[in-house]
């Protein structure tokens, strides 16, 4: 048995395990258990072709089958910040939105924005509510929001 595969497999290991910590990013810990099975082959005594082969095969599948399952897992309880929270909110329209003429500001939360319309034709006058549906750059994509009787 090889030492030198041994130390090498686990370095690798403890490297993308603390990668992994101190990131929590899930983007090394599938490449950390392909390490583990190439350490399990090199214990063994498998040749160092079939450890790589192995430890690529590994990790590509954990990647590619659980980590759709374990992302949704773990942001299940995640919370938009910053101007992506802004989706979904009401505004008051306090410059006229006229596409064509690219003019238009929003006030949300005691902030000014730039605004443009959703459609290219439509133009909302001052003093209209608004409801936030994307932002494109540095611009808010809003459209009237529907009065509820």
């Amino acid at each position: 048995m090889d030492n030198t595969l041994l130390i090498a497999w686990l370095v690798i290991l403890v490297v993308l395990v603390i990668v992994e910590l101190m990131t929590m990013g899930l983007t090394t810990i599938w490449f950390a258990g392909g390490a583990l099975a190439g350490l399990i082959l090199a214990l063994v005594g498998a040749p160092l072709w079939l450890q790589i082969v192995v430890a690529l095969v590994v990790s590509v599948i954990l990647l590619f089958f659980t980590r759709p399952i374990a992302v949704k897992y773990f942001n299940k309880d995640r919370v938009r910040t910053n101007a992506e929270s802004l989706i979904g909110r009401a505004a008051v329209v306090i410059g006229e939105i006229d596409n064509l003429h690219n003019i238009g500001q929003v006030n949300v939360g005691g902030q000014e924005w730039s605004a443009r319309s959703y459609a290219e034709d439509v133009i909302i006058e001052p003093g209209t509510v608004v409801e936030i549906l994307s932002i494109s750059g540095v611009k808010l994509i809003v459209k009237p929001r529907q009065e509820e009787n």
